[in-house]
Formats: structure tokens, sequence, C-alpha cells
């Protein structure tokens, strides 16, 4: 009743199921939303997180950069990107670890775009991949990515690399960018920029940044070199008066103010794919890349658990996905590219002894700051340098240890991957996971159907096999007992007609079912259509040890206990072959 003494208006039996959905919805936001653990864990070694903070900053700055310059959308979307989104994703992910901003595999997804819509269109898109990445984690779909095969992984992860590195070839070469959405035709097209005009310095420029980041990286792998290698290019450009080198030039001294400016309500459905290509990607690698993180850390500290009680605990996906979503729907008002969380930057976080998700925290902050104060030093950086950077970020992220088991584990698993990186080169990202996906899909259907097989058993000694026809007497075995193994699939089904096609007229066959794995609409199918062709000849078809679950699938095919005068279905063998024995003088073939 309310103040007027009335009813409440409105169909009674809609308020409880409006109550229920609401308090459903509460619980999902409960659960993805930070908790007390996680504000626990930020007082936990706020020093550790000071230290780690600042040196993946050190690495991120000219990632961002590079990665903004690459994307089509500028070095402030790249900025934007790293501080925004590496604060929201850390403070709403799932991860302890886990460190966000602009990725090279974004950039791959975001160039045609660009090209299609320019900037507003990118910025439209990835508010969308926002809201989808938001549903995903509020929809429980985070478990999911476990069940990407590894050379899928790998494939993609190589293909990302070539990527990136093409993608740097105009800057490391000192031409302007070419027109074009497929990166190997940009990158070939200024190969022959380069070659009627060649600009030595360039390419000087750039092999020396890449050249210090990998040995760095292998000499000194504690020390992030990509920053001082950058800054110490710059140095030496400005010292020597280089012409003809083209510097990132003017930045703002902050972020721009929030605007709604690009919302546009019309490019929505045009935008749809490409908005679910950017949420898939920044799920798919945000999910990775905290599996990688819980794995490293686990390595670092093997003897403290991984629940809470020893300090630290595993990724929740679906947390992560609602993080990634809330970031990049927060990015786009502030004219950042999308955002995902980013493997090297996550490594390198692991690597300096982050304690928790504060350290992503402070290097956000730490970039703003760099921005802040050192703007008008940024802009003589030159993009040769940047280029560099990208190019050995690209080389290390090649896991050739995975690329090598791969290629020794088998020609299925290495064509997986050779694929899915060649798809992502001359395609796209979410083409070549599906491909990928596809593919090993197959093999690994291929390998089932390998399992599955129809065995002959004797009659008189259930113990020993052997073929039709080599029973006991000089006639043929008035009862023929098969067993199949494995599952009765369509992958499998093939091989049960032509065994049964050889069980003589006017005999029984006990068909033994209790090995059976699975049993699907095509092989349930097929054992009908053998059973009726036997009956049609006069056998009397036996099953026996049919599981409870298959009973369904079997069902909606006429194969129950009651389908047919001739054909039954036994608990057990035991007691399929009593019934059998019972109608082996009935038969013409049966013992005198």
């Amino acid at each position: 009743m309310n103040a007027a003494g009335e009813a409440p208006s409105g169909p009674p039996s809609r308020r409880p199921f409006a109550r229920n959905a609401t308090a459903a919805l509460w619980e999902r936001l409960r659960a993805v939303l930070p908790d007390s653990a996680t504000v626990r864990s930020v007082r936990r070694a706020p020093a550790r997180d000071l230290l780690a903070g600042v040196t993946v900053a050190v690495v991120a700055l000219p990632l961002a950069l590079g990665f903004g310059i690459s994307s089509g959308m500028g070095t402030e979307a790249g900025l934007a990107t790293a501080i925004i989104a590496g604060v929201l994703a850390a403070v709403f992910g799932g991860s302890d670890f886990q460190v966000s901003g602009p990725t090279g595999a974004m950039t791959v997804v975001l160039v045609p775009v660009v090209h299609a819509r320019g900037v507003d269109g990118v910025l439209m898109a990835g508010l969308m991949a926002g809201v989808i990445l938001v549903g995903l984690g509020l929809g429980r779909v985070g478990g999911l990515a476990r069940l990407v095969p590894m050379p899928v992984v790998v494939g993609f992860t190589v293909g990302i690399a070539a990527v990136i590195a093409l993608q740097q070839v105009p800057a490391a070469l000192g031409v302007p960018t070419p027109e074009g959405e497929k990166v190997v035709t940009v990158a070939a097209r200024a190969l022959a920029r380069f070659a009627d005009e060649p600009r030595w310095t360039s390419v000087a420029v750039s092999a020396a940044v890449a050249v210090v980041v990998l040995l760095g990286a292998r000499l000194r792998p504690s020390v992030p070199m990509s920053l001082p290698a950058v800054a110490l290019a710059t140095v030496a450009v400005e010292l020597i008066h280089v012409d003809g080198v083209a510097r990132v030039g003017a930045l703002p001294s902050g972020l721009q103010a929030p605007s709604w400016g690009f919302l546009d309500p019309g490019m929505v459905p045009e935008l749809l794919p490409a908005a679910a290509a950017i949420a898939a990607l920044a799920g798919l690698e945000s999910l990775l890349s905290a599996t990688v993180a819980d794995e490293m850390r686990a390595s670092s500290d093997p003897g403290r658990g991984s629940n809470g009680a020893g300090g630290w605990r595993r990724h929740d996906p679906d947390r992560e996905l609602f993080g990634q979503g809330v970031a990049n729907l927060a990015v786009p008002l502030f004219g950042g590219m999308p955002a995902t969380a980013a493997i090297a930057r996550t490594a390198v976080n692991v690597r300096s002894g982050a304690a928790s998700r504060l350290s992503a925290v402070i290097h956000a902050v730490v970039i703003a700051a760099v921005v802040a104060a050192a703007a008008g030093l940024v802009r003589y950086i030159p993009l040769a340098a940047l280029a560099g950077v990208l190019v050995a970020t690209a080389i290390r992220m090649v896991e050739t240890d995975a690329v090598r088991a791969l290629a020794r584990a088998g020609r299925g698993e290495l064509a997986v991957m050779v694929l899915t990186g060649a798809v992502t080169l001359v395609v796209d990202l979410v083409v070549a996971v599906a491909v990928g996906l596809a593919l090993a899909g197959a093999l690994a259907l291929r390998q089932v159907a390998g399992t599955a097989r129809v065995e002959h058993l004797p009659f008189d000694d259930d113990r020993r096999p052997h073929g039709p026809g080599s029973g006991p007497g000089s006639g043929p075995a008035p009862v023929t007992v098969l067993r199949i193994d494995g599952p009765l699939s369509f992958t499998a089904a093939h091989r049960l007609l032509p065994t049964l096609e050889h069980v003589h007229d006017d005999s029984v066959v006990l068909i033994r079912m209790s090995r059976v794995s699975a049993v699907d609409a095509t092989g349930a199918a097929a054992l009908s259509v053998a059973l009726t062709d036997l009956e049609a000849r006069g056998v009397v078809p036996l099953l026996s040890g049919v599981r409870p679950e298959h009973h369904q699938t079997l069902g909606a095919y006429g194969i129950t206990a009651e389908s047919g005068d001739r054909r039954r279905m036994f608990p057990d063998a035991p007691s399929a072959l009593a019934y059998a024995r019972a109608l082996i003088p009935a038969q013409p073939h049966g013992p005198s």
C-alpha cells in the first residue's frame, strides 16, 4: 500500500521479477567491483610498488608515444591512454600486477578504422568496445579465454610482432608514411620511396636504438633501456645538428578536457564490427597477459600461496574484463585510443617487484608528471628513435622457446601457428583467431576420431578379440560381439557401418557400448541406420551398457529398449549374452 492507501500499480507478477533482476545485477556488480582485500593489498608494500611503477613508466612512455603515432591518432592519444587506462584498469581490473595502456596489437585493429572513419570513428568504436567489455565481465565470459589453444596464441603473437615491425618501416627509413590500410603494402611503398631518396641518418638512429634496447634486455634485463636509448639518440641528433630527421613535435602539457564531441549514434551500425574486434582483442590480450603475470609471480615466489593468504591472488577474469571495459569507456572522452593490458609492461612490473595494483597507478601518475613537466623536451624526440624501440619490442614479443616447442610438437600445431600468424599479417587479428580456432578444432576432432574404434570380441570367451567367422565349430559364429570404444560421433560414425555389413544374416549381433565416451546426433543416426539394416536382414541386434547420459540422444533416433520387435537394450554384457544364448537354437546357423 502507498501513502494514499492504494495498492501499487503494475502487474503484481512483474514486481518480484524486477526486484530479483535488480538484486542479481547488484550482486554481479559487487562481484566485479574492488573489494576490501583489494584495498588492503595496496598497503602491503608501497615502497616496492613505487619502484616498480617508476620503472614501468620509463618503459611505457616511449611506447605510448610510438603506438599513438603508429595508430594514426597521434602522440596525445597514446599518452592519454597510458594515463587514463593505466589508472582505471588497475583500480577496477582483476589482476594485482596488470599494466594497461596502448599496445601494438591494438594499433593493428585501429589503423583501418582511422583510414575509414577518422579519429572520431576510433573514439566511438572504443566507447562501444567498452560497453561490450563491461557486458562480458558481468556475463561471466572471462573464463572462456582459457579455451584458446596455445598454437593460436603463439601464432597471433608472432603475427602481431610482424605487423608492429612493419608499421615502423616508414619512420625507421625517414620517409613519410604512404597511404594504405595493409601494413605489408605500406612498408613496400616506404621501401620504394627510400630507394629513390635514401635517408641513412634515420636508419642509423633507429638501428642504434633497437640494438641498445635488445642488448640491454639481454645483458641487464632488470634495467629498462628504452627511455635512456631514446634520450641518448635525441641528444646525439641535436648535438650533431642532423637535418631531415622527423621529430615528435609539440605536445600538450596535460590531458584534454573530457568531451562527448565524437559521439554519433548514426555510426553505431557501421562501427559495430570494429568495436567487436577491439573488444575481442582487448579481452583476449588482457586475460592472456594476466595469466602470464600470475605464472611469473608464482615462479618468483613459489613458497607462498596465491589465494590471498600468501599475500597475492590470481587474477579474476570477469573482473579483468569489467576493468578493461571501464577504462575503454573513459579513455575516448580524453581523446585516447582503445586500451588493453600490455604483456611487456606487465612483465616489467612483475620483475620489478610489484606487490599490488598500486604500481600500475603510480606508472600512470609518473607518465602524467613527465608530460606536464617535460612536454617541451619530448617534442625533440626523433620518430626514428621511437621506431627503434618498437622494432625491439616486436622482436622481444616472439617467444622462440614456444615456437620451437610447437614445431617439435607436431605438424598440426605448427600449421595452426603459421596460419594464424599469416592471417594476422595479411588480413586482421579477429579473422586470424577465428581461422586458428577453426583449424585447431578440426585437428582436435581428427585426433578424437582416431581414438574411436570398433572391436570384434569372441562369443564363447569374452577376453580375446577375434574377427567374425572365427568362432568355435565349422560354421560362422552364431553371435557376433562388437565393442565400440571412444566417441560415437560424426568423426567416427563412418567406421561403424562397414563393420556391421560383415555380420551374416539370420544371426545375433551384440553391440557393447559401455566404453562409448560420447554420442552425438550423427553417431546416433548412423547407429539407427545400421540397426534397421540388420533387422531387415533377419539379424537380431542387441545393445548393452548404454550410459544414462546417452539415452536422450539415442532415443531421439528411435534407439530405445522398446523400439522394434527384435531390438533389445540391456544394462550390461552378461544379461545381453544370456539373452543371445537363448536365441541361438532358433537361428539357422546356430549349433545343432
